[in-house]
């Protein structure tokens, strides 16, 4: 295979503009679906079974569409048409969500939107590491870090910055802040607009004769995706396996965290559990703010992450970042003030910057160029897997043995992290399987 033409830092990023728009979509479900099912009456005991769609969409479409995606050939190319699908599914949805009048049509809103997300995801992330050279897939997948944090930086803030327009006690008849659906309505967008933008200005190469060759000899049919599937998990690199222990800890908890930080911050600063109250729309507020700037820390972090992943490789570094996100959350169900709060948001941001681009560089440092698709979608199972867990342990675990406090979830969250980060000690990271074949690596 020929080598591959590299890319001015300019056209990296702009190549990942449209995971801006992809992750503000992402924060805005982070930072409100928990409120809205709070306004719409919600229990928080069964809080995590309303959040089932992340996982569940995940689980089933993303190695489909992965696999498929390695199978298609396109004038658009093998990638493209399958983001540009998704993004017009976020797109509608995100129109609609603040409209929801009840709990199952928020749910059922959000299961469309997270499939159009899904369907987006895992195509980007392979177009990634199709087109760049290997030594620049450190930059590529650090960038799609950091626009994923500058984007939820802004999806976070977005509410309370509508407040100098809008004032945040303006309701709708079905009780969601007018500001959230304005910021919905932003988010629809910039979903559309980012991808088209990207997939403009940065097209995906050609594909060799050679590459058209493998594909004519691999049909696009159900019984070969899904028999694909299965030969990819049977030959998955030792490296890729060995980060399920550490994706299942720092995932679950990261789930955990987003359902119920908006509780647990109207517990501990503003002494208050009900949903309906004005000092629990102040809790959202204070705790959307907190987002941004943990996702503003991100965003500067996975910058910085890029001279370090070079120096001290990918796996030093997120065992590290995992272990200030655990330190972090352990501590703030005992905070007394915003300003403390936010001190340790810095934690929850290193921490999320490390997940959403150090795994990315081990993965891609370890897997056969020609598979990217179909196991950057088997690798999010070991995302959704984890969430799913999380939402069916969490409502039988929430009263008997967290005693119902959505702090003590925060709490088992940080030991979670810090379990993560041993276990991210134990990957061997940094080798590429052959061709077709699992590498073991000693």
């Amino acid at each position: 295979m020929s080598e591959k033409p590299r890319l001015s830092l300019l056209r990296i990023i702009e190549m990942n503009i449209g995971f801006f728009g992809l992750q503000f979509s992402f924060g805005l479900q982070q930072a409100n679906m928990g409120p809205i099912y709070g306004f719409l009456g919600a229990d928080e005991a069964e809080m995590p079974l309303l959040w089932l769609a992340g996982p569940m969409t995940g689980l089933i479409i993303q190695p489909i569409i992965g696999a498929m995606s390695d199978r298609t050939n396109t004038r658009l190319g093998r990638r493209t048409p399958y983001f540009l699908i998704g993004a017009v599914i976020c797109t509608l949805s995100l129109f609609a969500m603040p409209y929801s009048s009840a709990l199952w049509m928020a749910a059922s809103l959000l299961w469309i939107l997270d499939a159009g997300n899904n369907i987006t995801m895992e195509p980007y992330r392979a177009y990634v590491a199709d087109r760049l050279a290997p030594d620049q897939r450190s930059t590529g997948f650090l960038t799609q870090s950091a626009f994923t944090g500058l984007a939820q930086t802004l999806s976070y803030l977005a509410p309370s910055l509508l407040t100098a327009f809008v004032a945040k006690d303006v309701l709708d008849a079905n009780g969601i802040p007018v500001i959230v659906r304005v910021a919905f309505i932003i988010g629809a967008i910039l979903s559309i607009s980012t991808i088209v933008w990207s997939v403009w200005r940065v097209r995906e190469l050609p594909l060799s004769a050679e590459e058209q060759a493998e594909l004519a000899a691999k049909p696009l049919t159900v019984r070969a995706t899904f028999a694909e599937i299965g030969d990819a998990i049977r030959d998955m690199p030792r490296p890729m396996r060995q980060l399920a222990g550490a994706m299942l800890c720092q995932w679950y908890a990261m789930f955990a965290y987003w359902q119920y930080i908006t509780f647990a911050v109207g517990r501990s600063l503003y002494d208050t559990s009900d949903p309906a109250s004005s000092t629990f729309r102040d809790a959202t507020l204070t705790t959307q703010q907190a987002g941004a700037f943990y996702n503003f820390i991100a965003f500067l972090g996975a910058l910085v992450l890029i001279p370090v992943v070079r120096r001290f490789g990918a796996r030093h570094t997120h065992a590290a970042c995992l272990a200030a996100s655990g330190a972090a959350m352990l501590l703030i169900p005992g905070v007394s003030t915003p300003i403390a709060l936010f001190v340790l948001m810095i934690g929850i941001g290193i921490g999320w910057a490390g997940m959403m681009g150090n795994t990315y560089v081990m993965l891609a440092d370890c897997i056969p160029p020609e598979r990217n698709g179909i196991y950057m979608g088997i690798f999010n199972l070991f995302i959704v897997i984890p969430m799913l867990i999380q939402t069916l342990t969490m409502p039988l675990i929430y009263r008997p043995l967290l005693g119902g406090d959505p702090r003590h979830v925060l709490m088992l969250g940080g030991v979670l992290m810090l379990a993560g980060a041993v276990a991210t000690l134990l990957v061997d990271a940094g080798h590429r399987a052959p061709r077709g074949r699992e590498l073991s690596l000693h």
